[in-house]
């Protein structure tokens, strides 16, 4: 599989799954919540509030781990396993951009001084268990 038919097909599980588990470290162990993320090209981003465990875990620690597009239909369900470098970004223009009203039960809107957006970098994504074949790595 070449490089390019893996990114396509991490891009349309990126599309097509928004909610899954986001890993983080807490007390030097493993910390894991479900979360909701939007994608632009390979960068991830997820809305949270500032006062909350998972902005204290990535300032101590910045690296995440994201699974998303599992399915739960039996093996040979293809997914992505996403490592990546978080930032906490209060851009107001990236706010108003992934605003939805379902954050409405979070937050007064996009200009709720407690929103702020992680940024996630791409530190190492994998394409995982089509079909029993190999785990398959994009490479940046």
């Amino acid at each position: 599989m070449s490089q390019q038919e893996i990114k396509a097909s991490v891009e349309k599980i990126l599309e097509n799954s928004h909610v899954g588990p986001m890993a983080t470290v807490k007390n030097n162990k493993p910390h894991s919540r479900y979360m909701t993320f939007y994608h632009k090209d390979m960068k991830l981003y997820t809305p949270t509030s500032t006062d909350t465990d998972k902005t204290e875990e990535i300032e101590a620690n910045p690296y995440t781990h994201i699974l998303l597009g599992y399915e739960g239909e039996g093996f040979g369900d293809e997914y992505v396993e996403y490592q990546g470098k978080v930032s906490l970004n209060q851009s107001n223009d990236l706010k108003k951009q992934l605003w939805n009203e379902e954050l409405n039960m979070y937050f007064d809107g996009p200009d709720d001084p407690s929103l702020v957006i992680m940024e996630i970098e791409p530190v190492q994504v994998r394409l995982m268990n089509k079909k029993g074949e190999p785990p398959k790595d994009l490479e940046f």
